[in-house]
């Protein structure tokens, strides 16, 4: 079933309306008639509003609410993941990948070791293209929400960004062995914000490391492998889904 996202001001009792280009994804990319179910939501309360399609006019879709799922398709916590920007294209992979497995914000990071550096200009278009991205990602993966990809912070303002979080890690190889990480794992809780800090390709350099453990954020091990930056994140967000979700 296809999934489609409208403001909240377009869900007026049982008629909700369906604007912009996603009119023409419906008309003329999916070709559906009237009576076709679909699935919609608002981006903000999870929820899942099953309507059928009423009428396709020029420039909107008018369809009928069928019913509403409450239990919606979201994580039981808000997970946060702080990547340190990689290079050429692997960002928009991460994203994606992140949003299908229940992110909740994607936080780009200037990192030390971090290849990439964005001028103001680059960053808004990067930011932007990103955000599609996320949008995609969570019509595929039927989400209840849009997950955000915020601004690029430093490493500083990151940190500092993450205190919102009760639980914060961040993969360092000279971490605990896997017991400890498979307890800091273990005792995740639903409703609990979480935060992951992700290095750019090399890591983060041990001053970085330093002020995240000042601030109370803590080192896990991944395993006796090393893995690439965009694999280390999706390991960390497997792992707390199956958890949370287990």
């Amino acid at each position: 079933m296809y999934q489609f996202f409208v403001d909240p001001g377009q869900i007026q009792g049982t008629r909700i309306t369906i604007t912009g280009k996603d009119v023409n994804h419906i008309k003329n990319v999916l070709r559906m008639k009237k009576g076709e179910e679909i699935s919609v939501s608002n981006g903000l309360d999870g929820k899942e509003y099953r309507c059928g399609i009423e009428e396709l006019l020029e420039d909107e879709v008018i369809c009928t609410l069928r019913f509403v799922k409450e239990e919606g398709l979201e994580l039981p916590s808000r997970v946060f993941l702080f990547q340190g920007l990689p290079k050429a294209d692997k960002m928009e992979l991460i994203i994606q990948k992140a949003v299908e497995l229940g992110v909740y914000q994607v936080i780009p990071v200037s990192c030390k070791r971090a290849v990439v550096k964005l001028d103001e200009k680059k960053e808004k278009s990067k930011l932007t293209r990103w955000q599609g991205i996320a949008e995609a990602a969570a019509k595929q993966s039927k989400r209840g929400i849009i997950p955000e990809v915020k601004n690029v912070m430093t490493m500083k303002e990151a940190i500092s960004y993450s205190k919102c979080c009760l639980v914060r890690i961040i993969p360092y190889e000279l971490a605990e062995g896997m017991e400890k990480t498979k307890e800091i794992i273990g005792s995740l809780k639903p409703g609990e914000d979480i935060a992951v800090f992700i290095g750019p390709e090399g890591g983060f350099e041990e001053s970085e490391i330093g002020e995240a453990m000042e601030s109370g954020i803590i080192p896990i091990t991944l395993g006796k492998r090393i893995l690439r930056t965009e694999t280390a994140g999706m390991t960390v967000l497997s792992w707390i889904m199956y958890q949370l979700e287990g």
